[in-house]
């Protein structure tokens, strides 16, 4: 399989090539050159298959040409060694637990699979390789757990300061060992924009071998898409139409999706639900596209005023381009597939109490902004099952959570053993330079 860009779609790259740059030269992202769909015989087979298996065979459809089946099996069914149980909460609403991994996050599977991959192509590999990694709250402790101690990796993660939980911070500064963590001053996108910088710099990049385990990166993206097929898979065929409604900030959740429907599953529409940063459901409404800084809010993971996965979700409805002006006809089509919600603190804050009172079950702020935009789509669609990522364990946020719902919440033992571990971090500003100078006296 060929990787190309989306500000240029003769650049061409390998798996390998594309999984370790991370990032194209021309600041676009990669996509893989076909996304055929499954063969019948899946999609037949599917009501009896594993998830491991669903996720084995979904990459070998993708990247059988790249990694012999052996050992695409082994590291897919290590990766993907726990579940994703469909909750139901209703009859037309259900929630897809991805929160049953080493960090509690979605990102787990991911990350996962990810270091896996890299792992298989970096051997033999004497210069070591540095995963650089900006995080709004959760990707930072699942590459964290995911890399943890990996041969030949080491990890650097930039995180807002302030702006993560305190039990999201512990995950990604208490490791130690190959995992670094740069607190930075200022926002998320602050982070990402120095990441981006250090992947677009030659010289640095001559001096270290440099890798992201954002969504920003293929081969994190990828696994992404599994969930969906295990869902559907435990919603059964049989029964109305499922949409599937995805709590957003950098998209590649939603972004996953969307490569899932083009693998062939049958998915009717997707919602896009963000918080007060809507930059994608403004534009989804009015075609019109206007990043800006982010701002803070109960669902600090979805805290991103500029989406990376924006580019790939253009490139899937016709801007093959990325530099090209904005074709009308690629918001058209992407408004009849996806249509986008926001919801202040206050909405979510009701959201998380309705849902414990209504069904008995305690939900997290970004599943419950998927709950309030579920809500809403499924008012003028009520034919259509639908089903709310929740991409993250409630405890995660358990100070805001038990506040609102006014009494303690459970934790599980190995994100409540973190609580006392000593965090370790190196405060940073938001300019790109000294994080350069720090890359180089660490790494050279």
């Amino acid at each position: 399989m060929q990787f190309y860009s989306t500000n240029d779609p003769t650049h061409k790259a390998s798996l390998a090539e594309a999984i370790f740059r991370g990032l194209p030269a021309d600041n676009g992202l990669y996509m893989p050159e076909r996304l055929d769909p499954l063969p019948r015989e899946f999609f037949q087979e599917l009501p009896y298959l594993s998830f491991a298996e669903i996720g084995y065979r979904i990459s070998r459809h993708l990247l059988g040409e790249d990694v012999p089946d052996a050992d695409l099996k082994s590291l897919v069914y290590d990766a993907v060694n726990f579940p994703a149980p469909v909750v139901k909460l209703d009859e037309q609403r259900y929630v897809l637990e991805l929160f049953h991994g080493p960090s509690l996050a979605f990102k787990d599977f991911g990350a996962r699979f990810m270091s896996r991959l890299m792992g298989y192509f970096n051997q033999g590999n004497k210069q070591e390789l540095v995963i650089l990694v900006a995080t709004s709250g959760d990707t930072g402790g699942a590459v964290a757990a995911g890399f943890y101690q990996t041969p030949g990796i080491e990890v650097v993660i930039l995180y807002p300061k302030g702006k993560v939980s305190l039990l999201q911070e512990k995950q990604l500064t208490t490791l130690g060992h190959n995992i670094h963590a740069l607190e930075v001053d200022g926002t998320f996108d602050d982070c990402q924009a120095i990441v981006k910088q250090a992947f677009l710099d030659q010289e640095l990049r001559q001096e270290i071998r440099l890798s992201s385990a954002n969504s920003i990166n293929i081969s994190r993206l990828i696994p992404q898409s599994f969930y969906y097929f295990e869902a559907y898979k435990q919603l059964g065929a049989k029964g109305d139409d499922v949409a599937f409604c995805i709590p957003s900030g950098n998209f590649g959740n939603l972004t996953a999706g969307l490569l899932a429907q083009r693998m062939g599953l049958p998915v009717r529409h997707f919602i896009a639900a963000t918080n007060q940063n809507d930059v994608v459901p403004e534009f989804l409404k009015t075609g019109v596209y206007t990043p800006r800084p982010s701002v803070p809010t109960l669902s600090n993971a979805m805290d991103v005023g500029a989406p990376s996965n924006f580019a790939r979700m253009l490139n899937l409805y016709g801007q093959v381009n990325g530099l090209d002006p904005l074709n009308p006809a690629t918001h058209q089509a992407m408004r009849e597939l996806i249509t986008g919600f926001a919801y202040d603190d206050d909405r979510t804050e009701d959201a998380v109490r309705e849902v414990e009172q209504r069904f008995g079950y305690v939900i997290d702020p970004h599943g419950a902004v998927g709950y309030l935009a579920l809500t809403e789509w499924q008012q003028s669609n009520p034919g259509t099952r639908g089903v709310i990522l929740e991409t993250a364990h409630p405890s995660k946020f358990k100070p805001d959570v038990e506040r609102i719902l006014g009494h303690e919440i459970e934790v599980p033992q190995r994100l409540a053993e973190l609580e006392n571990r000593e965090k370790v971090a190196r405060p940073m500003g938001t300019a790109y330079a000294p994080v350069k100078q720090w890359l180089r006296e660490q790494f050279l």
